[in-house]
């Protein structure tokens, strides 16, 4: 995704914008280059913090790799949401069908229902607003008490601060957990996500702490986590004893030890790759398994 689009509604929420827009700029300080575009149906968009934005009115070429994302607004009620274009919308359409991914946050899920792009789709906004999301768009799934969902290229994201959420989960899956685990440090962002949603990436399940030792670890880890890598190896590079580090690592992430959190890694890659297509026995082997065995045994104990 190196061409992020947000698509403004008079009345966006600032922080429905510029959470998502922090993320992917912190990514491209990281060597990560994307190009921040915002498209809107006036020159002059008001917000619900009362900060009018200036924005373009014509779309960029957009190709399958880029991103739309649309923000919340305010607005008590999704039918009393302002109106929003027949050609924004078709934008909308248009980009998923060209393989291309759009995002909302909040009520930006509206957007979504009006394009088409909910039905038969799992889905998620503001708590305040589900249920009426839900009758709105009854071919939809609506999933409560979530951050957000990801289905078929459409990500859809709760209330205002799960932008975050939902641009740092776009960032683990185009450039790796340790990525995303540094943007969110340097966000200062308190790593949270649903234990119990299969996108919910272990590299932030398991990094709200502070200890500075097991982050290097983790680091080591996720830059590597598909090869071997053994504990003295780990241990000698962050500096302490492989009994240290084992009782550090523990107890910062809740009972990990670096083997199982390593296993964790490798588990989310291959679910990935077996949802996209790829055998059990190929995605076993792409994230450092020698064969399928231990993968169908950790698939077994995480279901």
């Amino acid at each position: 995704m190196n061409h992020i689009v947000f698509l403004l509604v008079p009345g966006v929420h600032l922080l429905d914008l510029a959470g998502p827009a922090q993320v992917f700029s912190t990514a491209s300080d990281f060597g990560h280059p994307y190009t921040l575009s915002y498209v809107a149906e006036q020159p002059v968009v008001p917000t619900a913090q009362d900060l009018p934005l200036v924005a373009r009115l014509d779309w960029p070429e957009l190709r399958p790799e880029d991103l739309i994302v649309v923000p919340g607004w305010r607005s008590l009620t999704l039918v009393d949401s302002p109106d929003i274009g027949a050609a924004a919308l078709r934008a909308l359409r248009d980009h998923h069908a060209r393989g291309g991914t759009i995002a909302s946050v909040c009520a930006g899920a509206e957007a979504l229902g009006r394009a088409g792009l909910l039905d038969g789709r799992r889905c998620t906004t503001h708590h305040d607003v589900q249920d009426e999301l839900a009758r709105r768009y009854p071919l939809a799934t609506v999933v409560r008490d979530v951050l957000y969902t990801a289905d078929d290229r459409v990500v859809t994201s709760a209330g205002i601060a799960s932008g975050i959420d939902l641009a740092l989960h776009l960032i683990a899956t185009r450039h790796g957990p340790a990525v995303a685990a540094q943007v969110a440090r340097d966000m200062v962002v308190y790593a949270r996500r649903n234990g119990h949603e299969p996108q919910a990436s272990a590299m932030l399940r398991y990094r709200s702490h502070l200890d500075d030792t097991v982050h290097h670890a983790q680091n080591l880890i996720d830059a590597r986590f598909d090869r071997p890598l053994p504990l003295s190896s780990l241990a000698a590079t962050v500096g302490v004893s492989e009994r240290t580090l084992t009782r550090l690592f523990s107890r910062a992430t809740g009972g990990l030890t670096p083997l199982r959190y390593q296993q964790t890694l490798r588990l989310e890659r291959a679910e990935h790759l077996i949802s996209h297509g790829t055998t059990v026995d190929a995605a076993a082997r792409a994230v450092g398994f020698e064969d399928a065995r231990m993968l169908r045994r950790l698939r077994a104990r995480e279901h």
